[in-house]
């Protein structure tokens, strides 16, 4: 009798490398998900409760008035933490926020204040001048995000220190430029469109129903979310920011990646620069939005961006802006004096990364 030899089993075939767009791709909406969402807002709600509640009547803290005044600030909070999400999310950081924009302010007062033969620019050219001012503002911030980018990538170093040494070469040079002073640009520049950003709209429930920056932060905000979730560089920030080194092995550009998201962080800096210039009546103050980036990061962490990278919504965001200026423009409106507030504020950063933490442990 022959014995019967088993015949060897076919061998298991290699299993597929993972797919840039599989790593990347922001994972699908989730009950966990929707609960998170609902728990932010719930805390917007709260926030605004507690505050309405507990302010005197005679601050005005639900007037017209008042929430003419929260939208103009949160439009430079919400406008720089557009920016700074997508930064977070590509696992980077960027402490240079506040004085990225500060220089946007000096950049655009410097342009509107240039002259030739005595005569201000602004008089002969004011609409194109203005265009220009915008565009230097805009160009110089995204320059210093691509200064961050070069850093972190070409020399390999931590963006916390990076973005701390572009913070006080920023300043600096803002400082430089204004020569330590205030810049005023001519009278014609108040009725130009860039001094009307954030005019009040005339009446809250009627159209136009909010200040021109505002819908501008709400355009910005849908086109980044849509770039997020539906573009090939979206997926790539997300896939750099969950795990560097898988997104190497799936192909993904990570440092052509990561130049594109510290520039598109100083672009809208940048931008939120202009929005700041028109919100302090048209003035260039190189001292201005010193530590603005704590809560331009404040508004990122809180809306549920995650510090370790690879996950984080515009949406989110924009609540955790909402939140950071019901925060701050209460606290003026109960009296607190600046110590508190500051104290509060950086209480509320220290649990909003305690929650993200913890939310990592649990998934880990």
């Amino acid at each position: 009798m022959s014995a019967t030899v088993p015949s060897p089993s076919p061998s298991p075939s290699p299993s597929p490398a993972p797919t840039a767009s599989a790593v990347g791709a922001p994972a699908p909406r989730s009950s966990n998900r929707l609960l998170q969402f609902a728990g932010r807002l719930a805390a917007l709600a709260a926030v605004y409760v507690f505050f309405a509640l507990l302010t005197p009547a005679s601050k005005g803290f639900t007037s017209d008035a008042n929430t003419q005044l929260m939208l103009q600030d949160i439009s430079v909070v919400a406008m720089a933490a557009i920016g700074m999400t997508i930064v977070i999310i590509a696992g980077g950081i960027d402490l240079a926020a506040g004085s990225v924009i500060a220089l946007a302010m000096i950049t655009t007062a410097w342009v509107l204040n240039l002259s030739h033969d005595g005569v201000k620019l602004v008089t002969l050219h004011p609409q194109l001048l203005t265009i220009g001012a915008v565009a230097a503002a805009v160009l110089v911030s995204s320059a210093v995000g691509l200064i961050n980018g070069l850093l972190v990538t070409g020399l390999r170093l931590v963006p916390f220190i990076v973005t701390l040494g572009t913070m006080q070469m920023a300043r600096g040079l803002a400082k430089m430029v204004a020569n330590e002073q205030n810049i005023y640009p001519p009278a014609e520049v108040q009725d130009l469109w860039i001094s009307r950003l954030l005019d009040p709209a005339r009446n809250l429930h009627t159209f136009p129903f909010l200040p021109v920056a505002v819908w501008l932060v709400i355009a910005a905000a849908a086109l980044a979310a849509l770039f997020l979730r539906y573009t090939r560089l979206g997926r790539h920030i997300f896939a750099v920011g969950s795990n560097e080194k898988t997104a190497v092995l799936c192909g993904v550009p990570v440092v052509r990646t990561k130049l594109s998201v510290y520039m598109i962080g100083g672009l809208f800096a940048g931008l939120a620069g202009v929005i700041f210039f028109a919100r302090l009546g048209s003035i260039g103050q190189p001292t201005e939005a010193i530590g603005f980036e704590l809560f331009v990061i404040a508004a990122a962490v809180i809306g549920g961006a995650s510090l370790l990278g690879g996950r984080g919504t515009i949406l989110g965001t924009m609540i955790g802006a909402l939140i950071i200026t019901i925060l701050r423009n209460g606290g003026v409106k109960m009296g607190w004096p600046q110590y508190v507030q500051e104290m509060v504020m950086g209480a509320v950063i220290i649990v909003a990364v305690t929650i993200d933490n913890l939310r990592n442990r649990r998934r880990a």
